[in-house]
């Protein structure tokens, strides 16, 4: 079989370059008109090939415009969670026995229908969680991504099987030991899937990273249930079109089954139930420590592939270029109102150009329209839920009394909803807010003196996902580059200072309390998280 090449989709990008912007942009409002008349549907969970009604239901709203509400969903339990497990459970022995070749190739069909529904896609998740245009189509893209590259690698690894061999001795002994010769072994070397995987998957991706994981899981053999974001900060609909998109291409209806309600009951039945062999999980640091310690302390252990955010930092030397540094950072710390694990919320600049760069960043910020993220003008749309709009609110009292504001600090006048102005503060790296993820479209300064110092203060937290630097410094990118503690490090990049990794280009991964496995996504290494490994021995007779 020929090997099939790996290629980004980056669909702006091929827009713009071919000079059709204009229709991208057609095409885009042309599915934001076609979806709204599909708003306020009721929709059921999905258990093996049943469609589930509960007693009682989820309302969700579009937090462009709380009057919209986008459909009602099922408020799933903890028993329905177990009927989940159990479809799941019996899917397994058919779906793992199916050729890699085969899982591969449906996977690309699952591409081929995301790229078919790509803008009605990336319509829904704008009005979901407030996503610009831009935003939701790069994150259809990736999910894109990441269905190419996982059955790439797949078959890559020949479905990670390798057989090797060892050879007849000449001699034989009476009784076996360590070492002994013996007669000649043909041995495979197999990574199985593992069973039944929960999904948990998070608002603010709910499309790429919910496919990345669900594929990581199916494409290795493994079944899933799959819960989205259900609860204040809901995200079901994007949830529920991923789920039949998989259905449609030929996942068996038992292999995937969707599952929405609170995570107290049904996200707490996945980390206790015996029949679930793994959790994938993209959240909160409490939440994925909360589901690993709840699986241990009951003897229910599973293998945990989990990212769980970052605190990330930025150097900006006194070599750097400000131009390119104020751009990436400006996009890294509000694109999509800060609200991305790989956000950036901390800069560290040399004292000398300390006055430089702020002045320089706050005249960027300030071009930065704020509104509503359909139109295609607006850089930066509402928070995603009244109390990511209380958490605002809070945060920026405790920097004013704490600190000094530089820019913004308050809720935008004249708009309905929870949109708020992108925030600069200044405060010293030992302040409480330098330390604690946010989820905010607020970016906090301090400087440094020496190099050593804003490395030190860098690495000076429990988090270890992304960072940033800009430096006209060989040395100081070397030093940065051994010494930072971070999964994902950029340097130098105009575009954004830590987000926007792109698949098969960077492995997206989490050290310390950023991740568990140390293993990344669009890397190639992500699928064997979902495999364990059998070693088959067979003595000819």
């Amino acid at each position: 079989m020929a090997k099939v090449a790996f290629e980004n989709e980056f669909t702006y990008k091929k827009y713009l370059e071919s000079g059709r912007e204009q229709e991208f942009d057609e095409l885009f409002d042309k599915a934001v008109e076609g979806i709204k008349k599909e708003f306020g549907k009721k929709y059921p969970l999905l258990i093996g090939d049943r469609e589930i009604y509960a007693s009682e239901t989820l309302e969700e709203r579009s937090p462009i415009d709380n009057s919209t509400v986008i459909g009602i969903f099922q408020k799933g339990t903890r028993e329905h969670a177990i009927q989940a497990v159990e479809a799941a459970r019996q899917a397994f022995v058919k779906w793992s026995s199916l050729n890699y070749k085969e899982r591969a190739a449906l996977f690309r069909n699952i591409a081929k229908l995301f790229q078919r529904d790509k803008f009605r896609l990336a319509a829904v998740l704008s009005y979901e969680n407030a996503k610009t245009r831009y935003e939701s189509i790069g994150e259809v893209d990736e999910a894109i991504d990441f269905l190419h590259y996982y059955a790439n690698e797949l078959e890559a690894n020949k479905g990670y099987t390798r057989k090797t061999k060892l050879a007849e001795s000449a001699k034989s002994v009476s009784a076996g030991f360590q070492g002994a010769p013996s007669k000649a072994e043909q041995i495979s070397i197999n990574m199985k899937p593992y069973g039944v995987f929960g999904v948990i998957a998070p608002f603010n991706f709910p499309i790429s990273i919910s496919t990345g994981m669900c594929t990581g899981a199916l494409i290795t053999g493994n079944t899933i249930v799959f819960k989205p974001s259900s609860t204040d900060n809901m995200t079901m609909l994007t949830g529920f079109m991923v789920c039949k998109l998989f259905r449609e291409a030929g996942v068996p209806a038992g292999a995937f089954n969707y599952l929405t309600g609170p995570g107290s009951e049904v996200g707490d039945e996945l980390a206790a139930s015996k029949g679930i062999a793994g959790i994938a999980f993209t959240g909160s640091k409490q939440v994925g420590i909360a589901l690993a310690a709840k699986a241990y302390a009951i003897g229910a252990p599973k293998v945990f592939v989990v990212e769980m955010g970052g605190k990330n930092p930025t150097i900006v030397a006194k070599s750097a270029d400000l131009e390119c540094a104020v751009s990436g950072i400006a996009g890294a710390a509000f694109g999509f109102a800060g609200q991305k694990c790989s956000a950036l919320s901390r800069v560290y600049v040399h004292e000398s150009i300390k006055e430089q760069f702020i002045s320089r960043l706050v005249d960027k910020v300030r071009s930065l329209k704020i509104g509503d993220p359909l139109k295609k003008e607006n850089y930066m749309g509402p928070l995603i839920s009244e109390s990511a709009y209380r958490r605002f609110i809070e945060t920026v009292d405790k920097a004013k009394a704490s600190g000094m504001l530089l820019y913004g600090g308050g809720k935008v006048a004249g708009i309905g909803g929870f949109y708020v102005e992108p925030t600069i503060v200044e405060l010293r790296h030992d302040n409480e807010l330098m330390h604690k993820e946010l989820f905010l479209p607020i970016l906090a300064i301090d400087t440094y003196r020496d190099f050593d110092d804003a490395l030190s203060k860098s690495n000076d937290i429990e988090y270890g996902l992304t960072a940033g630097l800009y430096t006209k410094s060989a040395k100081e990118v070397r030093e940065f580059s051994n010494a930072i503690q971070a999964g994902v490090v950029y340097i130098n990049r105009p575009v954004s200072a830590t987000t926007g990794a792109i698949v098969g280009a960077h492995a997206f991964v989490g050290w310390k309390r950023s991740g568990m496995t140390g293993k990344g996504t669009g890397s190639r290494f992500y699928l064997q998280q979902f495999l364990r490994e059998q070693s088959v021995s067979v003595t000819r007779s």
